[in-house]
């Protein structure tokens, strides 16, 4: 067992082979449906939940864990290791980072470590399977902050939409905002650029054929011909997703690629989506 526990929400969208085989601690986030309250991803699938939401004309919420229930997990987990690194959504997006400061104060002896990612989904998730690394190699909890901050400033995250509406509804469009002017038949492209926190617009292609094209050449951009790696995740697009991850593997030199559903909690923002979070290897000195 590993001397540090690595502690993330739902959000992160970390397939579950890698989950177990790092041991990482998944807190499952919060979806709100007609008043009835379910755990992102045990009582509700990011299957059941886009075919519901196709079908469904009431509008989910979601919610952050309190600082109570990350106060339990703490709590649990300090009884098997000797330090807790928690590397959650971005501060800008949801109050995770804040609930959980503020239960870590609640039991100072516990050595617990607060990382906001500034990002979400597998970008989020990509820093903290790189913490995991570190910590299954036997890293100290200094040493797994800080490979999670050397993360942060590398990972980003692009996503092409059907619709803005769920992000506007949600009011998690940020700078994005500006997008909703003359959105009818785009596809948009938004993003969080590296340790930017928020969602931010993009792109406005008309076609989704073109945007996806379009996420592609943005991330040609980003990395140019370093080895990369990469997850695409989807809200109910599952094809497209298998598609896009064979051009990725056919344009660039991929050396890590998962594809993920998009999770309940996430759909709930963005709705039906096609995304992907990536960074590349540092270039050679």
């Amino acid at each position: 067992m590993n001397r540090v526990a690595i502690v993330t929400e739902s959000s992160s969208n970390l397939p579950p082979e890698v989950v177990e085989e790092y041991g990482i601690h998944v807190l499952p986030l919060k979806v709100i449906w007609e008043e009835k309250v379910f755990r992102d991803g045990v009582d509700l699938t990011p299957q059941e939940f886009y075919s519901r939401l196709r079908m469904d004309h009431y509008m989910p919420t979601t919610a952050a864990f309190s600082p109570s229930e990350f106060l339990e997990t703490f709590r649990s987990l300090a009884q098997e290791h000797e330090a807790i690194v928690a590397i959650l959504l971005s501060q800008d997006l949801t109050g995770s980072v804040e609930a959980a400061q503020i239960a870590s104060q609640m039991a100072p002896t516990l050595p617990v470590h607060i990382v906001d990612s500034r990002t979400a989904a597998m970008a989020q998730g990509f820093i903290v399977l790189e913490a995991a690394r570190a910590a299954a190699a036997g890293a100290t909890a200094e040493q797994v902050v800080a490979r999670a901050q050397e993360m942060i400033p590398r990972v980003q995250f692009l996503a092409t939409l059907e619709t803005l509406e769920y992000l506007r509804r949600g009011g998690r469009i940020g700078t994005a905002a500006a997008f909703l002017g003359s959105m009818l038949q785009m596809k948009p492209i938004v993003g969080i650029p590296p340790a930017h926190g928020t969602v931010v617009g993009v792109a406005r292609p008309r076609t989704w054929k073109r945007a996806v094209e379009q996420m592609l050449d943005l991330m040609g951009e980003a990395v140019g011909e370093r080895p990369v790696h990469v997850a695409v995740s989807h809200g109910d697009q599952e094809e497209e997703a298998h598609a896009l991850a064979e051009k990725l593997r056919r344009r660039f030199d991929v050396r890590e690629l998962y594809i993920t559903y998009f999770t309940a909690v996430m759909g709930a923002h963005a709705g039906p989506a096609l995304c992907v979070a990536f960074y590349a290897d540092e270039e050679k000195p």
